[in-house]
C-alpha cells in the first residue's frame, strides 16, 4: 500500500468569482475560466494536477447546486455521486466537514487533501512534491497546511508564522496572521519567518470531524445528522432542508486558528489565488511597456495595462497607464489596476437591480 492509497482529494469549486466580472458571472464563475498562461480552465487544471497523485475515483468536488452540471461537464472523469452540490454557500468549514463525512464513510482511515479550484499554480513538479509532504504529515494525525514562500510584501494574503522544524521540510505553525498592512507585510517578508497562507489543507477525515465537534459543535451535530440520513438513504433531502442553517465560517477561523498544534509545509512554486484582474495582469506575458494585451493588440504611449477581448476583436490603447480593460461582449469594464478589487461592487449593483449580467 502506498502513501496515496488512502488519500482523497477534495476540490472546493463553489466560489462566485465576483472580482473577475464581466468575464466571470454568477452562472460561470472564475474556476471555469482560463486565466493566466494556462489554456485550461482553473478547475480543469486543478483536477489534472491532483490526478498525478490521487485518481478521479477518489476525487470529490464540492460546488453549488447551480454549478453542478458545469462541474460534471468539465470533469467527466469524476463519478457524479462525488460532485457534492451545496444548496447554499456556507463558507469552507461546512463544505470541508460535509466532504469529510462522505470520505469517512468510504474509509475510516482516509486522509483528505483540500484544494481550492481557482488558484494558479506554476512548476507542477515542485507542487506535487509539496502535496506529498502534506499527505505524509497528515497520515500521522497532524493538521497540515501549505505555506507559500513569499516573493514580495503582499497585503492581499494571510500569513503563517513558521516555528520549529519537526521533520525535514515540515514545521510547526506558530500562528496565523490576517492580511497585514504594507509595513507589517514588509516586516514579515524581511524576517524570513513567514509564509503566505495558501488555503490548502491535509488531515485525516476522522481528525477534522473531531476538531469540528470540539470547536464548532453545532456544525458537528448537523454533520452527524447527515451521516444518519445517509444510512437511511435520504441525505439529499435532509441537506436540502437544513444546509442553510449551518454556520457560515471558514476552516481557518473556525478550526485551524483554534488548534493547539498545526503543521505547515513550505512550498516553493509559483502561486496566486487570482484575487482580481491585477493577478491576471501579473501572470500574463507583457510587452516592452508592461502591457498585457490580446494577440495583435496595440499600445501607443501606453504602459502597465491589461486588456481582454473576444477572439478577433482588436484592442488599441493610446496614452493610458495601469488600466484594466475587459470586453466580454455584453459588458465592458474599465478600472484603474490598483482598484481592481472594487469590481465586486459592480456585481453588487447589478444584483440589487436584478440585472442578469451580474
Amino acid at each position: 500500500m502506498t502513501l496515496t492509497d488512502k488519500a482523497y482529494a477534495i476540490i472546493m469549486a463553489g466560489g462566485s468569482g465576483t472580482r473577475f466580472w464581466p468575464l466571470s458571472r454568477s452562472d460561470r464563475p472564475k474556476q471555469f475560466l482560463a486565466l493566466g498562461p494556462d489554456s485550461r480552465s482553473l478547475l480543469r487544471a486543478t483536477a489534472e494536477r491532483v490526478w498525478h497523485l490521487i485518481p478521479p475515483e477518489r476525487t470529490f468536488v464540492v460546488t453549488s447546486e447551480l454549478l453542478r452540471e458545469q462541474v460534471e461537464t468539465a470533469l467527466p472523469e469524476i463519478p457524479p455521486q462525488q460532485v457534492l452540490a451545496e444548496p447554499v454557500g456556507r463558507n469552507t468549514a461546512p463544505c470541508i466537514g460535509w466532504a469529510a463525512t462522505h470520505v469517512r464513510r468510504l474509509d475510516p482511515d482516509a486522509v483528505m487533501m483540500i484544494l481550492p479550484a481557482d488558484h494558479y499554480i506554476g512548476n507542477t513538479e515542485a507542487y506535487i512534491e509539496t502535496l506529498r509532504h502534506g499527505l505524509e504529515a497528515a497520515t500521522h494525525g497532524d493538521y497540515v497546511t501549505i505555506g507559500i514562500r513569499p516573493t514580495r510584501a503582499e497585503t492581499g494574503y494571510g500569513y503563517i508564522e513558521v516555528g520549529t522544524e519537526i521533520d525535514p521540510g515540515v514545521f510547526r505553525a506558530r500562528r496565523f496572521v490576517e492580511k497585514p498592512n504594507r509595513q507589517r507585510a514588509e516586516q514579515f517578508v524581511a524576517s524570513g519567518g513567514f509564509l503566505w497562507n495558501s488555503g490548502m489543507f491535509f488531515f485525516l477525515a476522522s481528525r477534522i470531524l473531531e476538531a469540528i465537534d470540539q470547536h464548532l459543535p453545532g456544525l458537528g451535530r448537523q454533520l452527524r445528522r447527515y451521516d444518519e440520513a445517509a444510512a437511511a438513504g435520504n441525505e439529499a433531502s435532509v441537506v436540502a432542508e437544513t444546509y442553510a442553517d449551518l454556520p457560515g465560517v471558514s476552516i481557518d477561523h473556525g478550526i485551524m486558528e483554534k488548534l493547539g498544534s498545526v503543521t505547515v509545509v513550505p512550498g516553493s512554486f509559483d502561486w496566486s489565488d487570482l484575487g482580481s484582474w491585477t493577478s491576471a495582469w501579473e501572470l500574463s506575458p507583457h510587452d516592452a511597456s508592461d502591457n498585457a494585451l490580446p494577440e495583435g493588440g496595440i499600445g501607443l504611449d501606453a504602459s502597465g495595462n491589461y486588456a481582454w477581448a473576444p477572439e478577433g476583436k482588436l484592442v488599441a490603447l493610446i496614452g493610458v497607464e495601469d488600466l484594466i480593460v475587459v470586453d466580454s461582449g455584453d459588458a465592458l469594464l474599465v478600472v484603474p489596476r490598483d482598484r481592481a478589487q472594487e469590481v465586486r461592487e459592480i456585481v453588487a449593483v447589478l444584483t440589487k437591480r436584478g440585472d442578469e449580467r451580474r
